[in-house]
């Protein structure tokens, strides 16, 4: 799994994780992310041998192009976070809160049922969806269910990345990045209790965790 952590808005660090091993392959401190960085941490752990049989991404737009030969996972819980930040913990409209709960199903379900259910729930709202509100000034129109669309939109792009990790159960694919987010947090909480350090000490004090 692959993923990125950052400290406030002045740096962060890229890690490959090998959840199997509990251990980080690759780490790398950078400025963004970028994709390229997700390409530059490939090529450098098969330059030492390994051999990536799958990857669990987060859903960055293009980083899956770069994993294109192998199975990819998309992380189960970025896609519940995508859905939540366009519908809100608490929709408003049942439409809304129909697909929150099919999103909400994710993890315990699997691909034929899940596409059953969006299907059903499209064919549903379909007239809903559709609907658009026009302004009286400019005469420009939008959608007017904009945010659900987007949350909808996720859900189908994402969707042939969803249910990989079932389709490979020799390959024992996790369904989410946990075992990396975890260890950011543990990292996080580490670095917390030294508050005060110096920018050189606290980078390095970052990358000796990793390396561990």
């Amino acid at each position: 799994m692959a993923d990125v952590t950052f400290w406030g808005r002045m740096y962060g660090f890229i890690v490959f994780r090998a959840p199997a091993l509990k251990r980080n392959l690759y780490y790398k401190l950078i400025p963004h992310e970028t994709i390229n960085e997700y390409f530059l941490g490939r090529i450098a752990l098969e330059q030492k041998g390994f051999k990536i049989s799958a990857i669990v991404l987060d859903g960055r737009p293009g980083v899956r192009n770069i994993f294109s030969d192998i199975p990819v996972q998309m992380c189960h819980f970025h896609q519940k976070q995508i859905t939540r930040r366009y519908l809100t913990n608490n929709p408003k409209l049942e439409a809304g809160v129909e697909l929150k709960k099919i999103a909400d199903i994710l993890c315990d379900t699997n691909e034929e049922a899940f596409i059953r259910e969006l299907e059903d729930w499209d064919q549903k709202w379909a007239i809903f969806l559709k609907e658009r509100t026009t302004d009286p000034v400019t005469g420009r129109w939008r959608y007017t269910h904009k945010r659900i669309r987007s949350a909808r939109r996720s859900l189908k792009i994402n969707l042939p990345y969803l249910f990989t990790y079932q389709k490979y159960p020799e390959l024992n694919i996790p369904n989410t990045t946990n075992s990396l987010d975890g260890s950011f947090g543990h990292l996080k909480r580490k670095i917390n209790i030294h508050r005060g350090l110096r920018e050189p000490i606290k980078r390095k004090m970052i990358e000796h965790i990793l390396e561990n």
